[in-house]
């Protein structure tokens, strides 16, 4: 990461203190209370080096949890307290418990030993991973710092416990396993370039992710028209998408739609058009970003998103605002990035936002410019689907948007979802497990949301997934409204064909196939079945099936292993041609 090898893990300690303690400071801690300790030297030393704080100290852990309890009690604001490892942490607990009752914020920093330490007759080494149990509101057990744990992991974690504190008050606990040597002369420059991964929050006076939790949603965005924006729409109800899109249509800003949201856009296909240097040089010159819901699928939007801040890598050399709309608390930040998260419902933040603003606004020349990759991305598509009438899975994926109105989809975790994501365009209620992202319980959640909405739906699933779900077919044999299962089996892990396994070993131990179809699974489970060839065929005995028909149909489409991956490469190809 540093490319420098004189390396110190003395320095490297004192860097994550010296970040660790100035990110306190930003949530309000002015008075940091210390016992003296070896072990604890990076946060003793660090914490002498801040001016913005104020040192007390004492030889007793126990009185010196009281007395940083006695000033949160009178400050109102939270006070920080270092100790070395070993029962000096112990000793903390009467503060900690008193302090959980009456709801005085401590911030409890515990030096330790690293993890290779503990539970091996090391000296001075205690278990102090949740040492105070249910008395502090949040703890956080912290590696041991390396250049391989970025600083922008770090500040997320801080802010994740801090804010978890400012919510619920009373003490947090912050472990920290610092490994030898704890003494040295080096500066910390020898780390330049991995202290310059968070220069922007070094520059800046504010917490790296700030957070705006209120039910009366009062964030001012109307300076948001001036500038250069786009809204990226995750996982969400469509409602919520549709409502998202009205308000970039206030700022005249793009809408990049993952196929989560049940919408779609002039923009559609991102993660095609983001492999030219044009359309990457093109979206390059945002200057926010609005995300509305989580979990995107698109690997190279996510990429790019991770580059918005990077002003080495970012070529138009300035940084990206960064917001996250969601009516979850939790941390949606994969990448660590500097984060404004607005903790609001969905609806009722857009539609406050969109309050701010008299009447639309035409979209700018590069937001008209970008639409042009969606299209071209369009055209090779529609040039690769009309070269065959053979349904194969980059066709299939591109039929979505002509499903009867009022059809539900649900999209499992196998190839097809980055198909759909690629190439695919939808304007309906998408439902996934999209999550933990795994390929088990599909067939019964989407058994679950076709109970629930009673609407005709369609779940796409792989084969792979489908095997391994294969009893919960049973939950649909009595299930009367009409639905289908479109299952594309390529006969094992198709999608391992995107990823850069071991080529010896991909079909063996990483594809597996199977050999199956499933005609006589559909029988087993009393469901009609039909084993897709055409794109046409296909097309009418779904459509007919979804408006006319009853009960659940398994629709088969069977296709080479390799095939997928050979037809994405040759739309791109076409894409790049016609740019």
């Amino acid at each position: 990461m540093n490319g420098n090898v004189n390396r110190d893990q003395a320095v490297m300690n004192r860097i994550w203190c010296q970040v660790l303690l100035e990110e306190l400071t930003r949530f309000g801690v002015e008075h940091i209370c210390i016992a003296p300790g070896s072990r604890s030297t990076p946060l003793t030393l660090e914490a002498d080096d801040n001016q913005n704080l104020t040192l007390h100290t004492h030889y007793d852990e126990r009185g010196l949890g009281f007395l940083a309890l006695g000033l949160a009690k009178a400050s109102r604001k939270p006070v920080a307290i270092v100790v070395t490892s070993g029962t000096a942490v112990a000793n903390l607990l009467p503060a900690i418990a008193e302090a959980k009752l009456t709801g005085e914020k401590l911030v409890v920093l515990t030096a330790d030993r690293p993890v290779e330490l503990v539970a091996c007759g090391a000296n001075q080494a205690i278990a102090q991973q949740g040492i105070f149990s249910s008395h502090v509101t949040a703890a956080l057990n912290l590696p041991s710092p390396s250049e391989h744990v970025s600083l922008r992991w770090l500040l997320t974690s801080i802010d994740d416990v801090m804010a978890r504190q400012a919510r619920d008050g009373s003490a947090v606990h912050i472990n920290c396993a610092f490994p030898e040597p704890l003494y040295s002369n080096q500066p910390k420059s020898i780390y330049q370039t991995y202290l310059d991964s968070v220069a922007l929050w070094q520059q800046s006076t504010q917490c790296y992710s700030q957070q705006f939790s209120s039910t009366s949603v009062a964030f001012d965005c109307r300076e948001w028209r001036e500038r250069k924006g786009i809204i990226v729409i995750g996982s969400v109800s469509q409602a919520e998408a549709k409502l998202a899109q009205a308000f970039a249509q206030r700022l005249g800003w793009p809408v990049l739609c993952d196929v989560q949201s049940g919408a779609s856009s002039a923009w559609a296909h991102f993660d095609i058009w983001l492999q030219s240097e044009s359309g990457a040089n093109a979206l390059n010159e945002t200057e926010i970003v609005l995300q509305i819901g989580s979990r995107i699928i698109s690997k190279r939007l996510n990429h790019w998103l991770s580059q918005t801040q990077s002003t080495i890598q970012h070529s138009t050399n300035h940084a990206v605002e960064y917001h996250y709309l969601s009516p979850s608390i939790d941390r949606n930040n994969q990448d660590h990035l500097m984060q404004i998260h607005h903790h609001a419902d969905i609806a009722t933040w857009l539609t406050y936002a969109a309050q701010q603003f008299e009447g639309d606004m035409p979209l700018s020349g590069w937001a008209m410019d970008m639409s042009q990759f969606s299209r071209a991305v369009s055209h090779a598509v529609e040039r690769h689907v009309d070269d065959s009438e053979v349904l194969n899975e980059v066709a299939l994926a591109t039929t979505l948007s002509q499903l009867p109105p009022q059809t539900n989809i649900f999209l499992g975790n196998s190839l097809f979802v980055r198909l759909v994501d690629m190439f695919g365009e939808v304007e309906c209620d998408v439902y996934s497990n999209r999550g933990a992202s795994g390929i088990d319980g599909l067939v019964a959640t989407a058994a679950g949301t076709m109970r629930a909405t009673n609407q005709p739906s369609v779940l796409y699933i792989g084969d792979t997934s489908l095997l391994y779900d294969l009893n919960s077919l049973a939950l649909l044999t009595h299930h009367d409204v009409p639905s289908a299962i479109v299952v594309t089996n390529n006969d094992g892990g198709a999608i391992f064909g995107l990823l850069p396994v071991p080529e010896q070993q991909k079909q063996r131990l990483y594809q597996m196939p199977h050999g199956y179809d499933f005609s006589a699974a559909a029988a087993q489970f009393k469901l009609a079945y039909y084993h897709a060839e055409q794109r046409e065929a296909y097309q009418a005995k779904l459509e007919q099936h979804l408006t006319s028909g009853k009960g659940c149909l398994l629709i088969e489409v069977t296709t080479p292993p390799e095939q997928a991956s050979a037809h994405i490469k040759e739309v791109v190809k076409h894409f790049h041609a016609s740019l």
